[in-house]
């Protein structure tokens, strides 16, 4: 096929802005196709910086340091959405940014989220723009309680949302929750949550993995099951959805797309993060390219292979002091596939990494079985799930 785009060729330079654990699994990746990672980043011990061929440190506003990564790189890509839109507009005008600074702003801001997604055709939960006292009780009354009120910034791992179940609460819910305005939503009827990981080349090629379900503890995402054990009609559903999304986005890079399966077998798109994302790492065992390997093609323009599992897949977030105590057990384990992400400190709630544990294709065992295969790590999982902690 004719290239009507330019493709980057080995050693060239790829910008990563953030130090975290996707920048350092995508500079890894970086690396195995040829590529040399340069990170952006504000600690000089982030996990992305240990692998990186270069690095910068500054702010992610500081115009001196943006020009400085801008001017040693050949494109530009991020790990995390919690930096400047702008910031990414002016390296722009120095080399290509994938996925862009638009899609960015989009993903940043719930209340612009949901707009794209209402606008492109997208089906979402029911949803209320809150900026004062008013519109909040117009949004109790059309979408009813309980509701969930969530900020339209910065919110992650459960933080900034509150769920509302009486109309007394509303006011101390608004007030606690800052800054304004806010998005109320409906409490969805919830089944389970999935997400499928879409990548969208240069030239338009989409790829889609796997649609999956993931489950949380406390607001934190736990296990990811590779593939979702839904119907094909659901799974194939999912994926279309987030291969509209990325198109109409005009997405160059990897994004996931979060959804919720309500009990009537409806889906709804919930967030979008357009870039790795923590229910895409079992691709990393379980698929020829993972989701590092194919951000890293679509962001340097090169072909997009089929996204191809091989395997069934369970993901075991290691989160915190408690499991991290488990890490010599881990090793011992035999079907364990562990990845830690070099963070010198195990806070409670914090990522220290994930294990990969790998069954046959059409082998994803029931509950007992998942028990079974994450030995040491089951201590979260011996009882059901509490739908309060699986929900939005």
């Amino acid at each position: 096929m004719t290239q009507t785009h330019k493709v980057l060729p080995p050693n060239s330079v790829i910008g990563i802005v953030g130090g975290g654990q996707l920048g350092r699994m995508s500079a890894i990746a970086a690396a195995k196709l040829g590529y040399r990672a340069h990170i952006l980043t504000q600690g000089t011990q982030d996990p992305a910086v240990q692998v990186a061929h270069a690095v910068t440190i500054g702010a992610y506003d500081d115009t001196r340091a943006l020009e400085a990564f801008a001017c040693a790189v050949d494109v530009v890509t991020f790990e995390f959405e919690n930096i400047s839109a702008n910031a990414l507009d002016q390296l722009a005008s120095y080399c290509p940014v994938r996925p862009s600074g638009r899609i960015l702003r989009i993903s940043q801001d719930r209340l612009a989220e949901k707009t794209f997604l209402t606008e492109a055709g997208v089906p979402v939960a029911p949803w209320h723009a809150v900026t004062d006292k008013d519109s909040l009780y117009a949004a109790a009354e059309k979408l009813g309680l309980p509701l969930i009120l969530k900020t339209t910034r910065n919110g992650y791992d459960g933080k900034g949302q509150r769920r509302v179940y009486d109309i007394s609460d509303l006011e101390n819910a608004f007030t606690e929750l800052a800054p304004h305005p806010l998005v109320a939503e409906a409490m969805v009827d919830f089944a389970c949550e999935l997400s499928v990981m879409v990548a969208r080349g240069v030239d338009g090629t989409i790829r889609c993995f796997d649609a999956v379900q993931n489950r949380h503890w406390h607001g934190i995402l736990d296990l990811t099951l590779a593939p979702a054990p839904v119907m094909d009609d659901i799974a194939a559903t999912a994926r279309t959805l987030a291969a509209k999304v990325a198109r109409q986005l005009g997405l160059k890079g990897i994004m996931g797309v979060e959804m919720f399966l309500d009990r009537d077998g409806r889906i709804m798109v919930n967030e979008i993060a357009p870039r790795p994302h923590n229910s895409g790492h079992w691709t990393m065992n379980a698929c020829p390219q993972d989701q590092f390997d194919m951000h890293i093609r679509a962001v340097a323009g090169l072909p997009l292979p089929d996204a191809i599992r091989h395997s069934d897949a369970v993901m075991k977030n290691l989160v915190g002091p408690e499991d991290m105590a488990l890490w010599p057990e881990i090793l011992a384990t035999p079907a364990h596939i562990p990845h830690l992400y070099g963070k010198a400190e195990a806070r409670e709630g914090r990522k220290m990494g994930h294990v990969n544990i790998l069954f046959p294709i059409g082998g994803l065992p029931g509950e007992h079985g998942i028990q079974a295969a994450l030995g040491p790590l089951a201590t979260k999982t011996a009882a059901p799930y509490a739908l309060a902690d699986a929900m939005p």
